[in-house]
C-alpha cells in the first residue's frame, strides 16, 4: 500500500481491489481534436474491468467556447453521480499510459473537495504489457451520491495570470513541448499564436515517466527535472499547457514532491493564445 499521501498507486494494488465496491475507477483518457480513435471508443474496445469513461470534454462547462474548462460544483456532483460514484468512494483514476487526463480527474475531484482519489501509474499500458484482463462495452453504473464544493484556490483565471506578470509571485510552469514553448511550431490549437506566458518556465511533461512502461520517473528524477527548469519548490507554482490538461501531470509530480497548494490555469494557451490575447514571449525560457 503506497503512503496514503501519494496520489499514484501500482497496477498490483488496483488488480488487488478491482472487485472492491468502494473503489472506482474511471478511464480519464483523451487525445487531442481530430485524432481517431476516439478515446471513448477506445474506451468500449478494451478498458479495466469495472472502468466507467470519464470524459474531460463532457464533464466541463457547457457553455465555455474554451475547450474543457470546469464545470460548476452543481455539474461536476451530477456527472460524477452519473458514473456511479458516491462521496465515501475511492476513486482510481487511469488513462491510456501516455499520461494526459488521469492527473486531470485527479485534481478536478481534489478541487471539488474529494480527498480519496489516485492515479493508476502507467495507466493502461503498463496494465496490458502485464496481461491483465480488460473488458469491453459499455459499464452502466447504479447512480452514485456525490456532493461537491470547489476550492478556488486551485484553479487560476487569465486575469489573475495577468496580474501576476506585474507581481511574479507564482512561478508559471508550462507542461508543453520546447518547441511549443519557444513558439518555433504551429500551434496544433487552431487559430491560436505561437510561444508562452512570459516569465514562465517549460518542463515538458512527457519527460517526467518513461514511454517504454507508461510509469512515473523516479522522485529524484522529478526533483532534477523541475530543477533544471529553473522552478523553485518552495514558492508558489500554478500550471499550464496547451488547454489544462497536461499540465496536471506536473502538477501530480509536484504533489509527489511534497509540494502543497498549487494551482492550474484552466484556459491556458487554448486562451491566451488566442489572437486578440495577451502578451508572449518566445524562444527558450
Amino acid at each position: 500500500m503506497p503512503s496514503t499521501d501519494d496520489p499514484l498507486v501500482s497496477t498490483d494494488w488496483l488488480a488487488a481491489r478491482v472487485d472492491d465496491s468502494k473503489i472506482k475507477i474511471i478511464d480519464a483518457s483523451y487525445k487531442m481534436p481530430g485524432v481517431l480513435p476516439l478515446p471513448s471508443d477506445d474506451y468500449l474496445a478494451a478498458h479495466i474491468p469495472g472502468a466507467v469513461f470519464f470524459n474531460v470534454n463532457t464533464i466541463a462547462d457547457p457553455n465555455d467556447p474554451r475547450p474543457h474548462m470546469y464545470p460548476d460544483a452543481e455539474q461536476f456532483a451530477r456527472d460524477v453521480s452519473a458514473l456511479g460514484i458516491s462521496s465515501g468512494d475511492t476513486v482510481v483514476a487511469y488513462d491510456s499510459g501516455t499520461w494526459v487526463a488521469a492527473p486531470r480527474a485527479w485534481w478536478m475531484f481534489l478541487s471539488f473537495g474529494h480527498r480519496d482519489v489516485k492515479v493508476l501509474n502507467g495507466g493502461l499500458q503498463k496494465w496490458l504489457s502485464e496481461g491483465r484482463p480488460t473488458h469491453s462495452g459499455k459499464v452502466t453504473p447504479k447512480p452514485g451520491k456525490f456532493q461537491a464544493k470547489l476550492d478556488p484556490s486551485f484553479v487560476r483565471s487569465k486575469q489573475q495570470l495577468l496580474d501576476n506578470l506585474a507581481t511574479r509571485a507564482e512561478q508559471l510552469v508550462d507542461a508543453r513541448p520546447r518547441p511549443r514553448f519557444e513558439g518555433t511550431v504551429a500551434e496544433p490549437w487552431p487559430g491560436r499564436r505561437s510561444g508562452h506566458i512570459p516569465g514562465s518556465r517549460n518542463a515538458p511533461y512527457a519527460e517526467l515517466f518513461d514511454a517504454k512502461t507508461g510509469a512515473m520517473k523516479p522522485l529524484d528524477d522529478l526533483r532534477k527535472a523541475f530543477a533544471n527548469a529553473g522552478v523553485d519548490l518552495t514558492k508558489p507554482i500554478v500550471t499550464t499547457c496547451g488547454s489544462g490538461v497536461s499540465a496536471l501531470v506536473l502538477t501530480l509530480a509536484l504533489y509527489r514532491l511534497g509540494v502543497r497548494g498549487s494551482a492550474l490555469y484552466d484556459g491556458s494557451w487554448a486562451e491566451w493564445g488566442l489572437p486578440d490575447g495577451p502578451p508572449l514571449a518566445t524562444g527558450s525560457a
